[in-house]
């Protein structure tokens, strides 16, 4: 099969620990994209936060791809279009509000290239190293997010975002879509967004077939796209659900898990 995508999650992904790309993996993609390749980031995080990873994979040079927020939005890294851009309204985020306030997490959004919490903790300062965006602690969550936002987290203990999942994916199915994208942190997007959904809006814009594409992550949040993809891949650091969902399970996110994909199922079908 000759692949024409790769889609990477970030975070425990594409990234090293450190937050680094492996010199190994960033020559692979290099070589991917130069071969006429698309390369698409595909996280959990605000499209700001995944800007600069975007630059140092030169996705606007190659005419790659953003799927940022969970895929609730797509950038077009060449034109800075969006090409699919999906909200919360203001009702929904306040019912989360209280809803996060019953379940004893704390709760962000994002604006413009701040998050916006009542409670900065050690969640929320992960969040921001994370996604290089400012913390801004305000009085009161409700009176501050007074139009539609794209995603609210709920974080806290990982054992308690854990009960707090199961619970709301049962309370809240057909409104929203509940998931976890490391174990502290409760994303939520509108109903029937995720990565899956919005990568299938992509290939549908570009011509591209689902069994062209290959898609590689680690967590609950990869997993509506490494089912769509034509090969979906776990990384070898994956919870054992996600491995059991893909179709191949690869290295890890510090053994160049990823370059050895592309290496294996890219490069070694084209030298054949």
């Amino acid at each position: 099969m000759k692949y024409k995508m790769i889609v990477l999650d970030l975070d425990d992904t594409l990234l090293r620990d450190d937050l680094t790309i492996s010199p190994r993996t960033k020559e692979a993609l290099m070589t991917a994209q130069k071969e006429g390749m698309k390369v698409v980031l595909a996280s959990g995080r605000p499209t700001f936060g995944m800007k600069p990873i975007a630059k140092e994979l030169e996705l606007e040079k190659y005419g790659s791809f953003i799927l940022s927020f969970n895929g609730a939005k797509i950038t077009d890294c060449r034109t800075g279009e969006e090409i699919f851009s999906s909200t919360l309204s203001v009702d929904t985020v306040h019912r989360l509000y209280r809803i996060s306030q019953e379940e004893g997490l704390s709760i962000l959004t994002y604006s413009s290239d701040r998050i916006i919490t009542e409670n900065s903790n050690e969640y929320t300062e992960i969040e921001s190293g994370l996604t290089g965006m400012s913390i801004q602690e305000v009085e009161s969550f409700v009176e501050t997010v007074r139009e539609p936002v794209v995603k609210t987290l709920m974080v806290g203990a990982p054992e308690k975002v854990a009960e707090a999942e199961k619970k709301l994916q049962a309370e809240l199915a057909g409104e929203l879509s509940v998931m976890r994208s490391k174990p502290f942190f409760l994303e939520f997007t509108e109903a029937g967004v995720d990565k899956g959904t919005s990568l299938h809006q992509l290939i549908g814009h570009l011509g591209i077939q689902q069994e062209e594409v290959i898609a590689m992550g680690d967590s609950s949040n990869d997993l509506p796209m490494i089912r769509f993809a034509g090969l979906g891949v776990a990384m070898g650091n994956a919870r054992e659900e996600i491995k059991e969902a893909a179709d191949y399970v690869t290295d890890s996110n510090m053994n160049d898990g990823v370059a050895k994909v592309i290496e294996k199922f890219v490069f070694a079908y084209q030298e054949a």
